[in-house]
This record gives structure tokens, sequence and C-alpha cells, in this order.
């Protein structure tokens, strides 16, 4: 981005329109690379000269916005032989006592200071002023431009200094989920509108919060990064232009981003979404959080939530049962207004929603969806999982009614999860059903043929590996819940094996 200053607009017909680079601008950006590149070791006060001489050949804006940017690859430093301040402490306080009003009396204050610095006075006279900026050097210059794409940088900052003013924009994508996704990490006001020629993102200015700010300038401005990564976008802007409403339009091919990642690949909103999603991520649930899933219709509108939970049961991949979670932090009422009519139009989706409590509309949201989960400062993992219990719990009944009373597998030892992973249900769902052709042990299903044989093969005084050996030999894993069904308990020996005994 580039000052306000720095700024160049045309406001012919009523509109706002960014006078980009254009023709020429790449000779231009060579010729101000080879200025920065050839007064490396020279003062700010010498290269801004060179550049005033390329101000006579393009606009003075112009010269100066590329400047701009490549001023921030460039290092300035102060290199006097004495440090400035040091220097003219020294210096005045050897002016003092008589003051100074000749060459002659200058000269000897000088003298005085550089003896007491152990330093020459043309040093001392050389540093005295050094730390101002125009007497900086430039000391190193490590531009991450070639001409062409410095252009392409400058239209960017050009368009995205002109967004500053903007009231509200309006964007159509060829990807919107990045677009939305940007809008959301930005913590910009938004709405997605169906119109015509597509949907279209809308979002909103300063005024719909308190007041402007060049704060909430500057995320247009971000955003405009994203939206331009996009293969296929068109951009409309309300811009105060000093109390006068202007039109910015822009679209596919005017900026480009000379590779630079967008914005939207941060990860949350807010500080309150990030902590849930870590603490949810660490537990070991049969429901796998999604964060910003697909858009859901609401009337003429769209609403994206910021997370689903996808429960899959048996590792069902196919067809996962999906609740949407929205966490409803402090807006404008105008804004939860706005929020709570998207709820209403909601249909036929699953759909939990975190409110902060000072909004106050809890038991509105209640009402228009699934349950309304109160919090304050953080979103406790508990009353989520609990509200995720409830489906569940409906699943895990639906799941069991759908299978029959007796269930006989195949294979002579088998676990229960594996049992449930090939019927595509959770191990609650076959909790209550029988295996006539089978025995439970602990966690797994043993054919009694195969209990024979262990009873057989395994007998007290026997160490315990030599028994987890034959328990693995069958395809038995759980060893405890099988050794004590066969009637043994383990003694263990100091810190060595253990020694199986009748119980």
């Amino acid at each position: 981005m580039l000052t306000k200053d720095l700024l160049r607009v045309s406001r012919a017909g009523g509109g706002y329109h960014p006078q980009f680079a254009g023709e020429g601008a790449t000779d231009l950006a060579a010729r101000v690379l080879g200025v920065y590149q050839g007064h490396v070791g020279e003062s700010r006060e010498t290269l801004d000269e060179a550049l005033s001489d390329l101000e006579g050949e393009y606009p003075f804006k112009l010269v100066r916005g590329v400047a701009k940017l490549l001023e921030r690859e460039a290092t300035f430093e102060t290199t006097t032989p004495v440090d400035p301040r040091r220097a003219r402490t020294a210096a005045f306080e050897a002016a003092e006592p008589d003051g100074v009003v000749t060459d002659a009396e200058r000269a000897a204050a000088l003298d005085r200071a550089a003896e007491r610095l152990d330093a020459t006075p043309e040093a001392v006279e050389a540093s005295l002023y050094g730390d101002l900026e125009a007497r900086q050097t430039l000391t190193a210059f490590d531009p991450r431009w070639e001409p062409e794409t410095l252009v392409d940088q400058y239209d960017l900052s050009l368009a995205q200094t002109a967004l500053f003013d903007a009231t509200e924009v309006r964007v159509r994508s060829s990807d919107p989920k990045a677009l939305v996704s940007a809008v959301k990490r930005l913590r910009l006001l938004y709405e997605i509108r169906d119109t015509e020629e597509g949907r279209e993102v809308v979002v909103t200015g300063p005024d719909a919060l308190f007041r402007r700010s060049r704060r909430y300038g500057t995320r247009f401005a971000r955003l405009l990064r994203t939206v331009a990564t996009a293969a296929e976008w068109r951009l409309e802007a309300t811009i105060d232009d000093r109390g006068t409403d202007r039109l910015l339009e822009l679209s596919t091919g005017d900026v480009t981003v000379p590779g630079t990642e967008p914005v939207g690949e941060m990860t949350f909103d807010s500080g309150v979404e990030a902590d849930f999603a870590a603490r949810f991520q660490s537990l070991d649930l049969d429901w796998t959080l999604v964060r910003e899933p697909e858009p859901l219709a609401a009337g003429e509108h769209v609403v994206i939530p910021d997370f689903a939970f996808d429960y899959r049961p048996g590792g069902d991949e196919e067809r996962p049962f999906r609740v949407f979670f929205e966490i409803m932090g402090f807006w404008t009422p105008e804004y939860v207004a706005k929020k709570l009519s998207r709820f209403r139009e909601l249909e036929d989706v699953a759909f939990l929603v975190a409110v902060d409590e000072s909004l106050g509309v809890g038991e509105e949201v209640e009402e228009l969806t699934d349950g309304a989960i109160p919090y304050s400062g953080l979103v406790r993992v508990k009353d989520v999982v609990d509200a995720l219990d409830a489906y569940e719990s409906e699943l895990v009944a639906e799941a069991a009614d759908a299978l029959p009373e007796e269930l006989t597998p195949d294979a002579d030892v088998v676990t229960l999860s594996a049992v449930a992973a090939d019927h595509g249900v959770s191990e609650q769902a076959i909790e209550g059903k029988q295996f006539p052709d089978h025995e439970r042990v602990g966690r797994t299903l043993v054919r009694p043929a195969v209990l024979e044989d262990l009873r057989e093969r395994i007998e007290a005084g026997m160490e315990l590996s030599a028994a987890e050996a034959v328990l693995e030999e069958r395809g038995v894993d759980d060893a405890s819940a099988a050794l004590s069904e066969l009637g043994y308990r383990v003694e263990w020996e100091g810190l060595g094996g253990g020694t199986l005994r009748k119980k």
C-alpha cells in the first residue's frame, strides 16, 4: 500500500478511477531500481536528488510511489564517526561558557569537544546532525521485484490505497470460499446476496460499527489482495471522497498479485475460534471438526458457518452426519438482527450457535436453531460436546434399530470396533446385540473353539511373554481380558517378567 498523499485517481464522470502506471512504467521501474542500486553507500539526500531528476520525465506521484515501495526494501543507517547525540552534547557544552558567534569561536568549541570525545574536530563536525533522515546512508538494498513485477505491485498498492476511504465493497469471485474466508479473517462485516449475475459478497464499512477508522480502511485494502488472486473477479466500492460518494470499479486484469500469499490463508477469525478448535481437536471423538464448510441457503441469502462437525461412525467417509456451528460474538445490534434473520430462514440443517452472553439474544437463537450455547470469554468445549451427544444418541439409536438383534461375524476372533466398522455404525450401536457364534472377551469376540484351544495351550506357571505369544498367534490382542477369561492372574516378579497363576 502507498500513503494517501501518493494516491493518483481520476474523478471523471463522478467515478473514482485509480490512475495505474500505464505505458512506459516498466522503463521507469527499471530506472528507479537503478537509482537505488547505484546509491548504496550514499546519503538519502543524494538519493532523493537523483529521484527528483526523474520527475521531469514522469509524474511526481508515480515516481515517488514506485520509490516508496523500494524504500521498504532498503536499509538506511546512521554512519558517522561519533554518535550524533554525544557529538551535539559535547559541542554545545564546549560552546556554553562564552557562546559561539564567529567562525574562530566555533572552531575552538569543536576543538574542545573533540578533545573530550577523543576524536578529531572534523569527525565531530561531520557527526553533529548525522542522524537526521536526509543524512542517513543507504547501506543495503535487496529488492524482491524485477521491473515488471514492481509495476504490478505499484498498481495493486495504488488500488489498495484507493480503498482506504471505502464505506462498502461488493465483490463477485470465481473463488467465493477463499473470498469469504478472507473477509471473516479480517473481521469485516459482510453478507451474501443473490443477484442476476450470481452471488455477491457485500462488505460493509466502519460506519456500520461506530465511526470511520484508518485501520478498518486498510482491511478493505488487504482484502483486495485475496480478491485479485481469483481467476475471475469483479469489485465495486463506494468511496467517501471528502463527503461525496463515488464509485470505484475493478475487475480481472486491472491488478495482479506478484507472488505474494493472500491473507485468506490465515487460520481463524479470532482467538475464541482458535482456542475452541484447538481444544476440541485434542479430544478423541467420533466427530471431525471442519473449518468454514459449504454455504447454507437462507432465503435469498446464504450463511457460511464458522465450523461444522461431521459424525463418521465406523469410518463412513461418504455419508457423514453434519452439524453446523457458529460462534456469535459481539457486534452491533443491527448486525445481530441481520444474523438472526438469516437463522430464521435456514431449513433442514442441524445448526448450533455459541452466543456471547453480552448480546442478550440467547433465547431468540434457541428458538431459531437447534440450540444456543451461552459463553463468556471462551466457548466451553464440554457444552458443545454435550449438545453433540444429543445428536449422537439419536444416531446411535437409529443405527441400532436398523441392525438385526443377532450378529454373526465370519472371523474366529474380531474386535467390536471392527464389527461396528463393517456395519458403518458406532460401537455403541452394537452394544446390545447378541453374538450367538462368539463369546465376548473384553472388547473382542472369540469363537468357543478358539477359547478351548487356548485353555489347552496356556497353563499355570507359564511366563507371561510365552502366553502372550500364544494369544497373538490366535489373533487375540487383549491379553489381560483373555487371561482373566481363562482363569489366570499375573504374578509379577520384581522388575522382571510375570508368571501366570490360577485365580
